[in-house]
């Protein structure tokens, strides 16, 4: 019964496993594209890690540089306050072109 056995498969197949050869490509080809897949994988991981990194250190950058100009708008402002306070503007009225307030009558009013 044994001997039967063998001798139906080997009859059959003519060298034993008929059907091993197209499963072993098929097998074969899977594996090559899973493998082909996740070698395209962890390359998009990389070239993703890579291009997170340059962001966020060209972020640091710019936020260091944000920081900057606040800091000297503010130092700005200060100095605009300063150059522009009313008693620094009349008092170069009154010394670089002469200005003063006029009397009472030398002031006209004129209606429309």
């Amino acid at each position: 019964m044994a001997q039967g056995r063998n001798a139906s498969t080997t009859t059959s197949t003519g060298f034993g496993w008929p059907a091993v050869r197209p499963r072993l490509s098929m097998l074969l080809l899977v594996n090559a594209v899973l493998l082909g897949l996740c070698l395209a994988s962890a390359l998009a991981v990389i070239a993703t890690s890579h291009e997170v990194r340059e962001r966020y250190a060209r972020l640091q950058k710019l936020e260091n540089e944000q920081q900057q100009l606040q800091t000297e708008w503010g130092r700005l402002l200060l100095e605009e306050s300063a150059w522009s306070s009313p008693s620094r503007i009349e008092r170069l009225a009154s010394q670089r072109l002469e200005m003063r307030l006029p009397d009472v009558d030398e002031v006209e009013v004129i209606r429309p």
